[in-house]
């Protein structure tokens, strides 16, 4: 496991502009295969998209079933996964820490908000730094900051919780939501890697065009599901005809 976390943190380091670490999300261990057989170096599960595998809403799938569906993609490949456990699940930081490791994961999403409210960015960043001393180096840490998905998306007010975050020892920062023309200066304000949320219905920039405007790396959150779910439509209308 310390292989394969040092491998994902140098896959964040000494990124070239326009070459972002791009993480698909699997869903289950056969998307996990096939996305290690197309060659990326490692993957970043979506909570949404595995709670809609498992049944439940997105934020609303048990703690047991979201480790239990991570620990079935980290022992499905050999390439590192880290997980996306959204504000995890009310558990002591010691024991959030166990369970990622128990699960096989080598890093993990934690984001500022609970239901769709932010929560006071001073104390969240006690709590990640809790988090950062109990996992010490085995844990990959990416800092959510839901300001532009549920505050005002004022690119000042993501920047000063990034920093906080950062302080408190995490790797990376994921202002998920952030408008493209704002990655520059979120890029100028913020240090270390920048995770930005990547679109895949064509929508919006390609994952080349946000490394060109800042992006360390870029993910997809429940994407990759949700067009496999699409694409399972189409071939039942088919088999209907």
């Amino acid at each position: 496991m310390s292989d394969k976390v040092e491998i994902f943190r140098a896959l964040h380091r000494n990124r070239l502009p326009g070459d972002p670490l791009v993480l698909p999300g699997p869903w289950d261990a056969v998307s996990a295969r096939v996305l290690e057989e197309a060659g990326f170096p490692a993957l970043a599960t979506p909570s949404a998209g595995i709670a809609a595998a498992l049944g439940h809403q997105d934020g609303s799938t048990p703690a047991d079933e979201m480790f239990a569906a991570v620990a079935r993609v980290c022992g499905a490949v050999d390439v590192p996964v880290s997980a996306d456990v959204e504000g995890g699940y009310g558990l002591a930081p010691k024991e959030l820490v166990e369970r990622l490791l128990e699960a096989g994961a080598v890093g993990c999403n934690l984001e500022d908000s609970h239901q769709g409210v932010l929560k006071d960015p001073r104390g969240h960043a006690e709590w990640l730094a809790e988090v950062r001393y109990a996992a010490g180096d085995r844990l990959f840490v990416n800092a959510r900051v839901d300001t532009f998905a549920y505050g005002d998306g004022d690119p000042a007010r993501a920047i000063e919780r990034a920093a906080l975050y950062v302080a408190a020892g995490a790797d990376c920062v994921y202002p998920i939501g952030a408008p493209p023309d704002v990655l520059p200066l979120l890029r100028s304000g913020i240090q270390g890697p920048l995770n930005v949320f990547g679109r895949l219905d064509g929508e919006g920039p390609s994952p080349t065009a946000l490394g060109e405007l800042g992006a360390t790396r870029v993910t997809f959150g429940p994407g990759l599901q949700r067009r496999a779910a699409l694409a399972l439509q189409g071939m039942t209308d088919e088999l209907r005809r």
